[in-house]
């Protein structure tokens, strides 16, 4: 195990986790330490709603926003405290917190693709 990288360690650690067949899953980031393709293969396959633990009760602790559409409730916290919880398209409405922060990070997305695309045309 030594050799393995941090991706790699975590796709082991959550093999173990779904080998052991328990009815209640606890993740802390565990598409963090892998890119988004892996993420997206990861959720799609094991942790979302029609991955291996649909049946199971998850919860899943992550940065990654593009996977929250996807889940059932999220509870947003910010020092420790709940901000907001709600669906998805709930929190969006209510235009908090949560809103705030998808439309920022929406946004810088867009900006680091305009600029990457600008970067490639000028090669």
């Amino acid at each position: 195990g030594v050799n393995l990288s941090g991706g790699q360690k975590q796709r082991v650690s959550l093999a173990r986790a779904v080998y052991q067949d328990k009815d209640i899953y606890l993740f802390d980031d565990p598409l963090s330490a892998v890119d988004s393709h892996v993420a997206k293969h990861i959720f799609q396959h094991v942790i979302g709603p029609k991955g291996i633990l649909k049946a199971k009760t998850r919860v899943l602790v992550t940065h990654n926003l593009s996977v929250l559409p996807e889940v059932d409730f999220i509870v947003v916290l910010k020092d420790g405290c709940v901000l907001e919880s709600g669906s998805y398209t709930e929190l969006l409405s209510k235009e908090g917190s949560f809103a705030e922060f998808v439309k920022d990070h929406s946004n810088t997305q867009d900006e680091n693709s305009s600029s990457d695309e600008g970067e490639h045309e000028s090669l």
